[in-house]
């Protein structure tokens, strides 16, 4: 198969596993008591976000390459994941047990993040071209799971996800040894602590405009946290409000992670229209777009709750496209320009640690403390109203913070490493 085709179905597996349980826990949760802890779900792939960059320095770049490790990796996850259902005994559910299972898990998933990036930047010549093209599989795959899931065997609150998710793990793994071979970058030098703990990424902050983008990415990370643990459980009150109306039809909106899939449709557009985009906006300019997406998302969820105006809601998550890729994307193809091969793994490892981990870990407590003092149980939509207002406001501050100190006129940074010494963190061009 052609390389791009053979990375193209790593991508719709990576993010079919994803998608396939991550939008839909929330409801399975709040079906089964346990709604005061949805957001420690979502606090377990920050924690496990927080130590892949040791891992990715530790083992992925140094002693096997990145597809066995990939391999191993998935189909140890997916056999965990299948013994999630085990937390439910009848109708109780066992609290502990079950976000333990998910912090293993995750602590399995979310170094396979890293790797399938490196994997994908090792084995193509133009990242700002191939690499949306490749990526958008995984968006494929995400709606896939959505749509299989919800739509297709209504498991919003059951079990089922988990099995779904689990086998296609153990099949991703299995796939993964038939990748192209990628050696790990720092193979036969010495191991010191600063490579262990991916130290050598940090030269990167000696830059900075690159030091404004990891700050920015961090702290808008806090407001972002908000919509991947709590919109599907409100896209569910939404269509169990115009259930209970006179209408008594709930339609589109009593299938949420259906709802939420449309989201990654759009995601498709905004990722293959992604290169013109880039080229005419540049970096700064792409991920204040993405920003300022989160700011509208969030004030049309604040604006359309409390009479259920669907439209805004629906088109609040067709921003999506425009939120992830102008934003993630971008930062990472911006970090990989900047890294160099040397420490690519390293540094895709700190900008997950920064995102997903760090950031999404206080904005999931954060986040979850603001949902249970406003929403809770048996919250209103006037009360989803409230609590969507804070992330938008938070977002629409760190937006302009972004705006004003980041100056970056290139992403030509290289950072030489020799001999497993950085020997120079060379800044191009980079003037205000």
């Amino acid at each position: 198969m052609n390389i791009g085709a053979r990375l193209s179905v790593m991508m719709f597996l990576q993010f079919f596993i994803w998608g396939a349980w991550y939008v839909t826990v929330g409801n399975f949760m709040k079906a089964h008591g346990m709604a005061a802890a949805i957001a420690d779900a979502y606090t377990v792939g920050p924690i496990a976000a927080i130590l892949s960059p040791f891992f990715l320095g530790m083992v992925a770049d140094r002693f096997f390459s990145t597809e066995r490790i990939l391999g191993v990796m998935h189909v140890a996850g997916g056999i965990v994941l299948c013994c999630a259902p085990f937390a439910i005994q009848g109708a109780e559910a066992q609290q502990g047990l079950f976000i333990g299972i998910l912090l293993l898990y995750m602590l399995f998933y979310m170094p396979t993040l890293g790797l399938t990036n490196t994997l994908a930047f090792h084995n193509i010549v133009d990242q700002e071209r191939q690499f949306p093209i490749i990526r958008v599989f995984g968006t494929i795959g995400w709606i896939v799971a959505n749509v299989f899931v919800s739509y297709v065997l209504v498991a919003d609150e059951k079990a089922l996800q988990f099995y779904v998710a689990g086998g296609a793990g153990i099949l991703l793994g299995i796939y993964s040894f038939s990748l192209p071979h990628t050696p790990p970058p720092m193979a036969g030098r010495a191991a010191r602590a600063k490579d262990i703990l991916g130290l050598d990424s940090l030269a990167l902050m000696k830059s900075p405009s690159f030091a404004v983008f990891m700050v920015s990415s961090f702290l808008i990370c806090i407001p972002l946290a908000a919509y991947y643990a709590y919109a599907p459980v409100f896209v569910n009150a939404v269509g169990s409000a115009k259930a209970a109306a006179a209408a008594g039809e709930a339609g589109f909106f009593k299938y949420p992670a259906f709802v939420m899939s449309t989201g990654q449709m759009s995601e498709i557009i905004f990722m293959l229209v992604m290169p013109f985009f880039f080229r005419r906006l540049g970096v700064k300019g792409m991920l204040l777009v993405g920003m300022g997406a989160w700011v509208l998302r969030y004030g049309l969820f604040a604006v359309g709750a409390p009479e259920t105006i669907t439209w805004m809601i629906l088109f609040g998550i067709l921003l999506h496209g425009i939120c992830y890729d102008f934003f993630f994307v971008t930062g990472q193809i911006y970090v990989d320009k900047k890294a160099g091969p040397a420490i690519r793994g390293q540094a895709q490892g700190f900008l997950v640690l920064v995102t997903q981990g760090i950031g999404m870990l206080i904005g999931a407590q954060v986040t979850g403390r603001i949902f249970n003092g406003i929403v809770g149980e048996t919250g209103t939509l006037a009360d989803w109203a409230q609590f969507w207002w804070i992330p938008c406001v938070a977002a629409a501050v760190i937006m302009a913070a972004f705006a004003l100190l980041f100056h970056d006129r290139a992403t030509a940074s290289v950072v030489d490493v020799s001999e497993g010494d950085v020997a120079t963190a060379a800044i191009i061009e980079e003037h205000p």
